[in-house]
């Protein structure tokens, strides 16, 4: 680039090499200037100028994406995927979770719900579905979203948006309709919708860039609970099947679920309730003293 410098001009030369590419706009920006060079180059006869029209468009950003679904990104290939997190390299992830193993006939991974039936659980699943966002979040450089097309459609967007502007890792978990839910899934954003009503699938972002500006960086993008879970998941198959066949096991199980979310949604809305580095938190005038806890015996606890 120097040294084909007097043919190009030192303006484009130092806007080429030095101009920002973090947002679309950026990115236009620079494919232009390359359209430029290349004009300015296409009559020059120097190996210099062959050999920077043949890689001329290194000099566009380009954009890593990593796609897999839960089973890759929640289980089986989790270590490669906490590796690539933990590089801390410029690579977005997008997971498309469908909460089963989808290519092998619907397979219980870690990323299926309690309480929903698939194959290795037909009884329906008895532990807690795994937050693979909130292990990126502990990271605190990694950029994370959790987003629902149905749910909000212009989140998605964002999320997207803010993900390929991160200067570093980003994973993005989407919610993703699968055959294995048991129903038709032409009513699969509204039943995304659902999800997001009932506190199940919080949409959410995690933005370390909004540290350095002083404020609290996780994002909590949908509203409270509206509706029980019983009214997303019992319109799905995969946790009907199990309240026809062992109606207390069911109910056992969705309380267990109930409690799964209600838990969920308070983990993330106070994350989201914490004061940012140059925020003011919001204590109370007098707080009691923590209790002091007795010795827990061998007979028993207190």
């Amino acid at each position: 680039m120097k040294r084909v410098a007097p043919a190009l001009g030192d303006e484009l030369v130092t806007a080429l090499l030095t101009a920002s590419q973090k947002t679309e706009p950026e990115i236009n920006a620079q494919r232009e200037r390359v359209k430029i060079l290349r004009e300015k180059l296409a009559g020059e006869g120097t190996s210099d100028a062959r050999n920077l029209l043949a890689i001329a468009d290194t000099l566009v950003r380009k954009s890593v994406w990593i796609l897999g679904g839960d089973g890759w990104a929640f289980d089986i290939g989790f270590g490669g995927l906490d590796h690539v997190l933990g590089s801390g390299k410029n690579v977005n992830v997008l997971v498309l979770d469908t909460e089963v193993y989808s290519n092998t006939g619907g397979q219980m991974s870690k990323a299926t719900p309690r309480g929903a039936v698939a194959k290795f659980a037909a009884s329906g699943k008895v532990n807690s579905k795994k937050d693979l966002a909130m292990e990126a979040v502990s990271y605190g450089y990694v950029y994370v979203a959790q987003v629902a097309l149905g749910g909000n459609d212009s989140h998605v967007v964002k999320a997207f948006q803010e993900a390929e502007a991160h200067e570093g890792p980003s994973i993005i978990i989407a919610y993703s309709s699968c055959i294995a839910h048991g129903y038709d899934l032409v009513h699969g954003l509204e039943q995304q919708k659902l999800a997001v009503q009932s506190g199940y699938w919080p949409l959410m972002r995690y933005n370390p860039a909004l540290r350095e500006t002083g404020k609290n960086p996780f994002q909590l993008d949908s509203k409270a609970p509206t509706i029980r879970l019983k009214d997303y998941a019992y319109r799905e198959a995969r946790y009907t099947m199990l309240a026809r066949g062992n109606p207390e096991l069911a109910a056992n199980l969705l309380k267990e679920a109930q409690d799964d979310v209600e838990r969920q949604w308070r983990v993330y809305s106070a994350r989201a309730g914490m004061p940012g580095r140059g925020e003011t938190p919001n204590i109370a005038p007098e707080e009691k003293p923590a209790e002091k806890l007795e010795p827990v015996s061998a007979g028993g606890t207190k």
